[in-house]
């Protein structure tokens, strides 16, 4: 019998926990799989893991995996497929915005032959229309500079056969985009349309801050092409800064040189921007390397509920 892993992080998740393992369990357990719910708290700081080893009491397929501190999101996806056993890991969100009654189509596509089963978000219940479309001009705006096409509405609910998650695990970079690294691995893919209702309790935790920081390593983690943008930039202000000397030099030959306060302020003010935004960008990159040189672990687990005793263990994976 085929064994299924259900990969959940969580953070601050305590009004959705019980009302999710209940729905994957309605799900499952009308399949003819083995499985395991696997959560994985990202620091939480309500009680959500209490909740969580209570229900573990009468849910023996229910796990949990504790980190030690708040990584995010992408990190806490990573300890789930690096922990995960089954010869099919499904990734998802823990708030109902992926619909657990989808899970039978992606286990369908999957027995088909298709090594990664992703869904695609067509809509979201609830969600203004200027959110919408600046997620749609930055699926955009990823594609026209990566060489790896990430799917408009792709989502972190998705499907991976075994021998698709053995391949993601070799990818250790510390600012992760799993969207784009799963389209990377190359593998047969199937696609599921949804459309994502509203979450059943509590707050999004992904604020403005956190998918700028997403967006940025999409971009960056998948693309050299703003290093060139900026090398093209400096090329055109350049050939600019030496127009404005030409002109400059003619309207001195011509004795016709007025005091130019405004048009020194307004050069120096916009080839400096220019300037600090190449620089901007080249640091980004140098930043990342910084980060990465260090090889430092991804994170630390502070506590494991599928070992045999209840003492906390502190382990990192690099």
């Amino acid at each position: 019998m085929k064994f299924i892993s259900i990969v959940v992080p969580i953070y601050n998740e305590a009004e959705n926990v019980l009302h999710f393992a209940a729905a994957v369990k309605e799900v499952m357990e009308n399949s003819h799989y083995k499985w395991e719910l696997l959560f994985i708290d990202d620091g939480s700081r309500d009680n959500s893991v209490q909740i969580i080893r209570d229900l573990q009491r009468w849910e023996p397929q229910v796990k949990l995996i504790m980190l030690a501190r708040n990584y995010g999101h992408q990190i806490a996806l990573t300890c789930g497929l690096d922990s995960a056993q089954g010869d099919a890991v499904i990734t998802m969100d823990g708030d109902m915005q992926h619909p657990p009654a989808l899970i039978p189509v992606l286990l369908e596509k999957w027995e088909e032959g298709c090594k990664v089963v992703q869904t695609i978000r067509k809509d979201t219940e609830g969600v203004s229309w200027l959110k919408k479309e600046t997620s749609r001009l930055y699926y955009r705006f990823i594609n026209a500079m990566s060489t790896v096409e990430v799917y408009s509405g792709g989502s972190d609910f998705r499907l991976l056969d075994r021998e698709a998650v053995e391949a993601l695990r070799q990818y250790r970079e510390h600012d992760r985009f799993l969207r784009g690294m799963v389209s990377s691995l190359g593998f047969k893919r199937a696609e599921v349309p949804f459309v994502a209702p509203p979450r059943f309790a509590g707050k999004s935790k992904y604020n403005l801050g956190k998918m700028l920081k997403l967006a940025t390593d999409g971009v960056v983690g998948f693309s050299v092409i703003p290093l060139r943008w900026a090398f093209y930039m400096g090329l055109v202000f350049a050939l600019l800064s030496f127009l404005l000397l030409c002109h400059a030099l003619w309207e001195y030959a011509q004795h016709q040189v007025v005091p130019g306060w405004t048009t020194i302020m307004v050069a120096m003010s916009m080839f400096g921007g220019i300037q600090l935004v190449i620089m901007g960008i080249i640091g980004e990159y140098v930043g990342r390397i910084f980060t990465e040189v260090k090889n430092r672990p991804l994170y630390f687990v502070k506590h494991n509920m599928d070992c045999d005793n209840d003492e906390e263990t502190h382990t990192k994976c690099g």
